[in-house]
């Protein structure tokens, strides 16, 4: 036999995850794999639309990371600090980890700095702390104006925002505050998740129309003034509410930043279909990387991609390592539930590779695509950590 590998996964979330236990399960024991993390415990992002309307508890939705080396997979604790991609030497809360492959999946930094104001005023609900203060907040407002902000056009889980305004609608209409309560979503993209095509975009406009919650596009904040309750827009306009929801900026994490991996767009330029980087025996996979499709969009950053590119890496890798051909293509397909409120359910899916733009489509809110929803969250919990 060779001589043992190790392969180093930089990130414990979705992509970094699968990638790992994929690593573990097409290779022998011999070669080593670790996952790098600076959290004790995994979190499952997509919940957290849930957990802040009280349908889930944190505790319900986090699972240790610990529980993986019962897979034979070695967890390392640590901040990641300095990542040197032509050696693949990474330096972990002043630790030095040499790699034989480099996996990079450290997901998307949240900037709500970014905006003056933005984090004083509101709730972010991309983060557990977010998601549970805005639970807190909802449950005190029983008159007034809730406002749904994404603070940038580009952001990871693009149905996010808008399942977000939904499931709050559906919130105050089950405490018959439907009427007390106006909902509003200002957007700085121009259309909602257009990387998804036409059809998809004014599918999910009409499922905010049907619920009466005001739709504004094309509206970036500038900055937002948390005492006077008040947002100003690049476009001049400005406007106030009673409690504030964000998506904040995203940007790569600092440790990418100040590498050699950083492309001109400050994410991880990699091949589309291997996620192979510049350097030999480096990949990045999910939100920290930056995909260029024909349309003049970047694929969009959602769990799905991280989770289809990491099982595309991991059986690569172990055939180089095994000598046999690292033949797997990512072939830019996923999809997505979106959230409706009253246990329904929207669902779309497609070829994001397709050109000249992606061939997505949607189907309308049901009870089986909620469950669905459901049933994934159980399976990810119960199987991948």
């Amino acid at each position: 036999m060779d001589a043992a590998k190790t392969v180093v996964v930089l990130g414990g979330g979705v992509g970094g995850l699968v990638a790992a236990s994929a690593l573990r399960k097409h290779l022998p024991r011999a070669h080593r794999v670790v996952l790098v993390d600076r959290e004790r415990e995994h979190l499952y992002a997509p919940s957290l639309l849930w957990l802040m309307v009280g349908l889930r508890e944190a505790v319900s939705i986090k699972r240790p990371l610990a529980r993986l080396q019962r897979k034979g997979i070695q967890v390392r604790l640590g901040e990641v600090e300095k990542i040197d991609p032509e050696t693949r030497r990474v330096t972990v809360s002043g630790e030095i980890l040499d790699a034989d492959y480099l996996v990079v999946a450290l997901g998307a930094e949240l900037a709500a700095e970014a905006v003056p104001g933005l984090r004083e005023a509101g709730h972010d609900f991309y983060t557990l702390a977010g998601a549970e203060g805005l639970r807190a907040a909802l449950g005190s407002l029983r008159r007034g104006r809730v406002v749904v902000l994404t603070a940038a056009p580009a952001y990871k889980c693009p149905a996010a925002p808008y399942e977000a305004a939904l499931l709050i609608d559906a919130f105050y209409r089950k405490r018959g505050l439907h009427d007390a309560v106006a909902i509003e979503v200002f957007a700085a993209e121009p259309g909602p998740m257009a990387v998804a095509g036409p059809e998809t975009s004014a599918a999910v406009k009409q499922l905010l129309a049907a619920k009466g919650i005001a739709y504004h596009p094309e509206h970036q904040v500038t900055s937002v003034d948390a005492a006077a309750k008040q947002i100003v827009f690049a476009n001049g306009a400005n406007t106030g509410f009673d409690l504030l929801a964000y998506v904040p900026p995203h940007r790569a994490p600092r440790v990418v930043r100040e590498s050699a991996l950083a492309g001109e767009t400050g994410w991880i330029a990699v091949d589309r279909h291997t996620l192979g980087t510049h350097f030999p025996r480096v990949f990045a996979i999910g939100d920290v990387v930056s995909i260029p499709l024909q349309l003049g969009k970047p694929l969009p950053k959602a769990g799905v991609f991280a989770h289809a590119e990491a099982e595309v890496v991991a059986k690569n890798i172990a055939s180089l390592i095994l000598d046999r051909d690292a033949s797997d293509r990512f072939d830019g397909h996923g999809a997505c539930f979106i959230e409706n409120g009253n246990g329904q359910a929207g669902y779309g899916g497609g070829d994001f590779y397709a050109e000249p733009k992606p061939i997505v489509k949607f189907r309308a809110p049901a009870r089986r695509w909620h469950l669905a929803k459901v049933l994934l969250e159980k399976s990810w919990l119960h199987l991948k950590v």
